[in-house]
């Protein structure tokens, strides 16, 4: 009997996630809390001048989806990666059926990267929807217009688009570290609840360690930074150090992370129930 490939696997995943009602808290929360930020606008007045683009949000919808990345970054976001990473080995766990998926003919690295497939494709598909939300709840809200970059020039609509877009993929980068984390914790202690609260735990540390005095230096290297580094398109000339750091410090942050939840999902011991 042939066992089934990476991609068969990987379509198994997405059909169970399909099935999960925690999927959908946080696709729901994704959709939602854009349309929750437009309708403030719409109602109160005020901008969120504190933050960068949040002065513009009434020029141009097209800053709407750039504040929501710095506000998600915080809790949101990593919240939403912690549901699905931190709970998709560690829930075969508690139900009991990765001991019917492993004593199968399934190889188990097939499996795993078929999971670690499914919680990126989970990860991606929620900041996609809320940049497509926002970008179309904010040009309704304040209209396809020009907007103005960190440098104080004006960027056509069309070429603001790209760049928005273009942010959200390098966003998702720390993103993804983040969910190797929350794979890590759900194989290593097979327990849902203490893997996702651990996965936004770290991400949170990741923040705290950013603001506390004596450890500026830091910050640099921090995760919680790298989510931060997509401001480097809205700048003239286009600041590539931030983005480019942000691939290799993601990347030193989540490969081991995922390294060693490969090798803990590799040596696990179903047999014994």
């Amino acid at each position: 009997m042939t066992r089934p490939r990476v991609l068969t696997v990987y379509l198994w995943e997405l059909r169970k996630l399909a099935r999960q009602k925690r999927t959908y808290l946080g696709l729901g929360a994704a959709l939602i809390v854009p349309i929750l930020f437009v309708a403030a606008l719409h109602f109160q007045n005020g901008s969120p001048n504190d933050v960068a683009f949040g002065r513009y949000v009434r020029e141009s919808g097209l800053a709407v989806p750039l504040v929501l990345l710095l506000f998600g970054s915080i809790w949101l976001f990593p919240l939403i990666t912690a549901l699905v990473a931190g709970d998709i080995i560690a829930a075969e766990d508690h139900n009991g059926t990765l001991k019917t998926i492993l004593t199968r003919s399934v190889d188990r690295g097939h499996v795993f990267a078929g999971k670690t497939l499914a919680a990126a494709t989970y990860a991606a598909l929620a900041l996609s929807l809320t940049g497509v939300v926002a970008v179309v709840a904010g040009t309704l809200q304040s209209g396809f217009n020009p907007l103005t970059d960190l440098s104080g020039q004006p960027v056509s609509a069309r070429r603001s688009l790209m760049l928005v877009a273009a942010s959200f993929l390098v966003y998702l980068v720390p993103i993804l570290a983040i969910a190797c984390f929350g794979l890590c914790l759900s194989a290593l202690t097979r327990n849902s609840a203490a893997a996702v609260v651990g996965t936004l735990m770290f991400a949170l540390l990741m923040q705290l360690i950013g603001i506390l005095p004596g450890l500026s230096g830091t910050q640099p290297y921090l995760l919680s930074t790298q989510l931060s580094a997509w401001q480097g398109f809205f700048r003239v000339p286009t600041d590539w150090l931030p983005i480019v750091r942000g691939l290799w410090v993601s990347a030193a942050y989540g490969l081991p992370a995922l390294m060693i939840a490969y090798l803990t999902f590799l040596r696990r011991d179903v047999t014994g129930g």
